[in-house]
């Protein structure tokens, strides 16, 4: 496939019922020389909210090119993937478990988890719940938050960090019908460009026309599911106690973390704390760029993540692994 940014018929998407009883949709491409998954390293990229698989359209192609396998599902409660109505299959453990599922069934048995915003946190949260799982985590814009003892209501937390509060009105079901019916100057707020003002006529995009018409064509199938992630806080909680889920993720796990510095979701408190949990945690900073990086920063993301690959030489160790 030729994996043009501007063309989503150009991906190779695939469709699959998986052993946890959800039906996916996904992008799977493959370098040139792809024989056998035992020699190449995959990536599983996952995306946010209100994102959609082809988030990281700038990224898939390049890093194909590189040698990487690259998986990239459109997430639960999106496009033409299922969409329960219960904020209940929404919990990490669920959405982790059909991850897992996910590549058992491509026969993938360690890849490198990428996710962005929601994605970044379903990323780490998949590196707890399933840690033998992930050859090396990567997570954009939501730094790691570790499981919390007691129960912090999301409502809590935006009054603690005021920057949050949308947070607790996507919270609500009855923002629901709201965001749907205004979808269109919902997204066109969302996707503005960092430092403009979102009541202006014409707010400058970080999308194009036709990129947008994508977007508003695929969110405009129900956005129940992607504002279910918000619902979710005391299920999460409880089943991370239950578990009794670590603070800390595995001592070995590389783990990257990238952000712009004009980013408002990104609290600047949580990412050094993450330092106290994440032993090899390596954090770059993109200076002057909001929260979606890549679209802003695509060709700078796209190298980031290339050039830190390189330091774990996971085709190396793939290819050692698959002779042994």
């Amino acid at each position: 496939m030729s994996m043009d940014p501007k063309n989503p018929n150009s991906f190779c998407l695939r469709e699959i019922s998986l052993t946890t009883g959800r039906d996916y949709q996904f992008v799977d491409e493959v370098p040139d020389n792809y024989s056998d998954t035992a020699y190449t390293p995959t990536l599983l990229c996952l995306h946010g909210f209100p994102d959609l698989w082809y988030g990281w359209r700038h990224q898939i192609g390049p890093w194909v090119r590189s040698g990487y396998r690259v998986v990239v599902p459109t997430m639960l409660g999106y496009g033409e993937t299922d969409k329960p109505s219960s904020p209940a299959e929404y919990t990490m453990k669920k959405l982790c478990a059909d991850l897992v599922a996910l590549l058992d069934f491509l026969n993938i048995e360690k890849p490198v988890v990428i996710g962005h915003d929601w994605g970044a946190y379903t990323a780490a949260r998949f590196a707890l719940w399933h840690p033998s799982r992930l050859n090396a985590l990567v997570i954009m814009s939501v730094p790691y938050i570790p499981p919390s003892r007691e129960h912090v209501s999301i409502h809590e937390i935006a009054k603690r960090v005021p920057k949050l509060r949308y947070q607790a009105y996507f919270s609500d079901p009855n923002f629901t019908p709201q965001v749907e019916e205004m979808l269109a100057p919902f997204l066109k707020m969302v996707w503005s460009v960092p430092g403009t003002n979102p009541g202006l006529n014409k707010v400058p995009l970080l999308l194009t026309p036709e990129e947008f018409s994508y977007y508003h064509n695929e969110l405009k199938k129900g956005m129940n599911g992607p504002l279910n992630y918000y619902r979710t806080d005391k299920l999460r909680h409880d089943e991370e106690k239950a578990a009794g889920l670590p603070s800390h993720l595995r001592d070995d796990l590389p783990v990257l973390f990238l952000w712009g510095t004009k980013d408002p979701t990104t609290v600047a408190s949580s990412i050094a704390k993450a330092h106290k949990f994440i032993p090899r945690l390596q954090d770059i900073a993109l200076e002057g760029k909001g929260h979606w990086i890549q679209v802003e920063a695509k060709e700078e993301v796209t190298r980031q993540v290339l050039t830190w690959l390189d330091t774990l030489s996971l085709r190396q160790s793939v290819y050692s692994k698959a002779k042994m």
